[in-house]
């Protein structure tokens, strides 16, 4: 157990060493890097001027770089951090998220990163309020570890005031994105859809009452053994 500097989002474990790098909920500049064996806290990331995180990041497949997921917040556009870690997380290149909001970033099994771009652009000066809910639209964007977009699946007009936050992969590929609906609840938005590539999302039906008891909120998305998905709803203390 270790103090934050401040409300924190998710962590990032590093792939062979008893380490994770836990980072600041939107709109924080910080990010820790945490020795798990000793509990203690080795060193502080801040994000760059003008920049913050949004809550995740993931380390490449060999653990040698970090990637942050973060909002220029002047322009409104995602980035991409990458910190070395050889030299103490160094922060040493960027690149676009593809998208407005990037919120959770993987890693897939062939070494691409899936970013879940949220669509919504806010600035630290007005707190978290949401400034383009009239234009919003997100979208899975899978990028290369350099930065060159493999692929990208747009919300469709019907979903657009989805926000995808959360995701999730299977070995095979897939990838499952969890939305938060930022219109009106009565409208009982599909909240959860499945990337199979060929830049399309597709949303599984739902049964509407269980719809509804989500209350147009999912959390995090992860999957079991048996490769099925298993999403939470925190407004409605509720997984399926």
């Amino acid at each position: 157990q270790v103090s934050l500097p401040a409300r924190g989002h998710a962590a990032a474990a590093h792939p062979q060493h008893a380490e994770v790098v836990a980072t600041a909920r939107r709109p924080g500049t910080y990010a820790v890097v945490i020795d798990c064996a000793q509990g203690l806290i080795t060193q502080q990331l801040m994000a760059p001027k003008g920049r913050h995180f949004y809550g995740h990041a993931t380390f490449s497949a060999d653990g040698a770089y970090l990637f942050t997921t973060e909002n220029a917040f002047e322009t409104g556009m995602g980035r991409i951090g990458v910190w070395d870690r050889a030299p103490g997380f160094q922060r040493v290149d960027e690149f676009s998220s593809g998208g407005i909001g990037p919120h959770e970033i993987i890693l897939l099994s062939n070494g691409d990163l899936a970013v879940a771009n949220g669509g919504l652009r806010t600035h630290p000066a007005s707190g978290r309020d949401k400034l383009n809910l009239d234009t919003m639209r997100s979208n899975l964007t899978i990028l290369s570890a350099n930065g060159i977009i493999v692929d990208q699946a747009i919300l469709p007009e019907g979903h657009r005031l989805n926000s995808l936050r959360h995701i999730a992969a299977l070995p095979d590929g897939k990838i499952g994105c969890g939305c938060q609906w930022q219109g009106d609840l009565f409208e009982t938005p599909a909240l959860f859809a499945v990337y199979s590539g060929g830049s399309r999302l597709d949303f599984p039906e739902m049964d509407e009452a269980q719809l509804r008891s989500l209350q147009g909120y999912i959390g995090s998305v992860a999957h079991t053994s048996q490769d099925k998905f298993v999403v939470t709803s925190p407004r409605s203390n509720y997984a399926v």
